[in-house]
């Protein structure tokens, strides 16, 4: 008699990480951006028409890719990391470290690096909340001091960031010792759904300013 095969754990759901500002400003620059381009293309004479379609076929896939497209997603079997131009699958067993430093960036056990798009790391806010938390010591060792509505927003912007980084350091540690057969093997997938088009609408507006 066979012993019964023993159930396989779950897999979770995917915890997605992404720029709150970066999907903001991205959505308004491509409102403004067709708003522009529209208004050219329908009230332009000439080439200008065709100039304005080729411009915004070759602008808008790069603010898209630069803003909306970059996202983290993982759960307990691998991370998937969705930059302007690549995504990059990996299990966990590949991932020796999470780091933030200058930018967000994942370590890999062969010696490869990946930035996380998606995570941006602001030195500027870091240093701003170091330094009051700096003063706040001086003037206050009891911590009484009052905390200020913006240095408040700067310090919850900079541990965003960094709490991320916790997160998926945490993941990685949790799964990394789980057997490779159950993980994903590593995958890279260039972005030819922005690249194409960016490139097409190039070599258009280069045409159309040749022949001009």
């Amino acid at each position: 008699m066979t012993s019964p095969t023993p159930p396989s754990e779950p897999t979770y759901a995917d915890r997605t990480f992404r720029s709150p500002a970066g999907l903001v400003g991205g959505v308004l620059l491509i409102l403004l951006l067709g708003w522009i381009g529209g208004d050219a293309a329908v009230r332009g004479e000439g080439r200008v028409p065709w100039l304005a379609l080729a411009g915004l076929l070759a602008v808008v896939p790069l603010v898209v890719a630069f803003t909306l497209r970059p996202a983290v997603f993982a759960n307990d079997r691998r991370v998937r990391i969705r930059n302007p131009f690549r995504t990059i699958t990996l299990p966990w067993s590949d991932v020796a470290d999470v780091r933030a430093g200058y930018s967000s960036e994942i370590f890999t056990q062969d010696g490869g690096k990946y930035q996380l798009w998606a995570v941006p790391v602001s030195l500027r806010q870091r240093k701003k909340a170091a330094r009051h938390q700096s003063r706040q010591s001086i003037d206050d060792p009891y911590g009484r001091t009052s905390v200020t509505a913006d240095v408040r927003d700067t310090q919850a912007r900079s541990a965003a960031a960094d709490q991320s980084v916790r997160d998926l350091r945490e993941l990685a540690e949790r799964a990394r010792e789980k057997p490779a057969a159950e993980s994903p093997a590593k995958a890279v997938r260039w972005a030819y759904e922005v690249i194409v088009p960016a490139v097409v609408g190039a070599v258009l507006l280069v045409v159309l300013g040749a022949i001009g």
